[in-house]
């Protein structure tokens, strides 16, 4: 098949990244690829070529998107040997999807600008179900013509896209978000180890909570995986406890404080001590479990 569309490169085809280039490809795009495991053969098979280094993306691709893991991992990407910036010529852009330091990010972002390239920080949240369905939220920084230029892109792999302000704004809100998704994941996984060592039903429990005032999406998915115990990732806990950690370095820098955010910090770490730090987010909820010494469901 003959490609039509813009020439994408896609550097990082995690649990999320595969299903969120598959998107731009199935949108026509011509997609370059490069990621530290194998591709997926979906998208082999799906025409995207595979390039050897981030480099190489970078000289075949007008737009490189990023979703990595953490800001070394960015840095790396970008600027390491045989790294994006070393691929890039004027008038370029690059879009780094992946959830990092905003500080860093504006440090990145000046590096590329120096190239004459366009730079757009747009991290997401959805975790996998959202990146196969299309349906992310995704908070963008840049400049508003950086914005424009790769919006129609972005629409293609999420649903709330909002340009959030200038560059490192979209990981702020970021940040932001994690905070709110990691506390609302504690208070869910306090009260049904609370309804259930109190002897009640955790499962009904849930259902009458999502008629109420405490109905959210994190106690309709979540809750409902803490009780039927699949933790498998969906967005994993390392991942988490990285953004919270951003949260908190981010508060010390700016004198705030953020104290919920340490304690639900602090019940991820007692999950990597119980060894779930590849679990998804959800699997908190054993943390406190095992200070009740009573699981949700049994």
């Amino acid at each position: 098949m003959t490609k039509t569309g813009l020439k994408i490169g896609f550097i990082g085809l995690g649990v999320m990244g595969a299903p969120m280039a598959g998107h731009l490809l199935a949108a026509g795009h011509e997609l370059f690829v490069q990621t530290r495991s194998k591709v997926p053969q979906p998208l082999v098979d799906g025409g995207a070529e595979v390039c050897a280094n981030a480099r190489g993306v970078a000289e075949r691709a007008e737009i490189v998107f990023l979703m990595l893991p953490d800001t070394p991992d960015v840095e790396q990407v970008l600027f390491g040997e045989y790294g994006v910036a070393a691929g890039l010529s004027r008038g370029k852009a690059v879009v780094d999807c992946s959830s990092i330091d905003p500080i860093a990010t504006r440090g990145f972002a000046s590096r590329i600008a120096e190239l004459g390239c366009d730079y757009v920080d747009a991290p997401v949240s959805g975790g996998e179900v959202g990146a196969k369905a299309a349906s992310l939220s995704i908070m963008c920084g840049g400049t508003e013509a950086a914005f424009g230029r790769v919006q129609p892109l972005l629409a293609l792999m999420g649903k709330n896209i909002t340009h959030v302000g200038a560059v490192g704004d979209g990981q702020v809100c970021k940040v932001a978000n994690q905070i709110i998704v990691g506390l609302n994941i504690a208070a869910v996984a306090e009260a049904l180890v609370f309804a259930s060592k109190a002897g009640a039903d955790p499962a009904r429990v849930r259902q009458a909570l999502m008629g109420g005032f405490a109905s959210s999406r994190v106690l309709e998915v979540h809750g409902e995986r803490m009780i039927k115990r699949t933790f498998n990732p969906g967005f994993r806990i390392a991942l988490h406890q990285k953004d919270l950690n951003l949260a908190l370095q981010g508060a010390r820098s700016i004198g705030a404080a953020l104290p919920q955010t340490a304690i639900a910090a602090q019940l991820m770490q007692s999950c990597t001590a119980l060894g779930l730090a590849q679990a998804d987010h959800s699997a908190l909820v054993q943390a406190l479990e095992n200070m009740a010494q009573h699981p949700v469901a049994r």
